[in-house]
């Protein structure tokens, strides 16, 4: 089954080029490494939550954007063996001399997938969430999020992936875990939706909330309040396999 690695990374938004030739530059040693997929994508409708959202989860200065990436993988074997041969490549240390942003505030993971549905096309448009959820409530949530993207395939969306934190390690300055205020009985959910547009996004958005289907759903299994969510326009999109 598909596993994910999963980025937050905090992005000078005068640098967007520069970042963009720097991910590039990434294509070919996560070909080489086994990766299937990789995705950048950068910031347009990110809100400012009550309690903590996504720019807080990467201690976003003022004129900063944040992305959210992921490379994906055939399994966890793969990942971690591409992992470990990262730290020995020449390219990654060549590319880690001249970074354009704050490495230190970006932030990542592996992700188990345990929900993926839909055509893996190019979107458009993605949008991101990072949520807590009880660990005794996977199986609940996977059902709940199921039901929920029936919805969103209905109303236009290409592809629905949601994956369960399995390898998310605390971070000297900031990391998946304090950035959702995770609970010891709680773990780490990362997800997304691909949409051809935005426009279709906006008006999918619109169907879902006013659909009686949806108002029916079963209460929550998670914190909604803690829940970090939002919109974001790819800039590379490449199928490595």
């Amino acid at each position: 089954m598909t596993y994910v690695e999963g980025f937050l990374t905090p992005v000078p938004t005068a640098n967007k080029d520069a970042y963009l030739r720097h991910a590039q530059s990434a294509v070919d040693l996560f070909k080489r490494l086994g990766a299937t997929r990789f995705v950048e994508t950068w910031g347009d409708d990110v809100p400012d939550g009550k309690i903590n959202d996504l720019k807080k989860s990467v201690n976003l200065e003022e004129n900063e954007t944040v992305l959210f990436s992921w490379l994906e993988y055939p399994d966890k074997a793969a990942r971690d063996a591409a992992n470990a041969k990262m730290m020995s490549d020449p390219a990654m240390a060549d590319m880690g001399k001249d970074m354009p942003f704050d490495g230190k505030r970006m932030i990542y993971a592996g992700f188990e997938s345990i929900l993926d549905t839909g055509a893996a096309e190019k979107p458009g448009y993605v949008d991101g969430y990072l949520i807590p959820v009880p660990k005794d409530k996977k199986e609940a949530y996977r059902e709940m999020a199921e039901k929920v993207s029936v919805l969103f395939k209905e109303f236009g969306a290409l592809r629905v992936v949601e994956t369960w934190g399995d390898d998310v390690t605390d971070g000297k300055v900031t990391d998946y875990n304090r950035a959702t205020l995770k609970e010891d009985s709680e773990d780490v959910v990362y997800s997304w939706v691909e949409w051809p547009d935005k426009a279709t996004r906006d008006a999918g958005w619109e169907k879902l909330m006013a659909d009686e289907r949806m108002q029916k759903q079963e209460e929550p299994v998670f914190d909604g309040k803690r829940m970090m969510w939002g919109g974001f326009a790819p800039i590379l999109d490449e199928r490595l396999a």
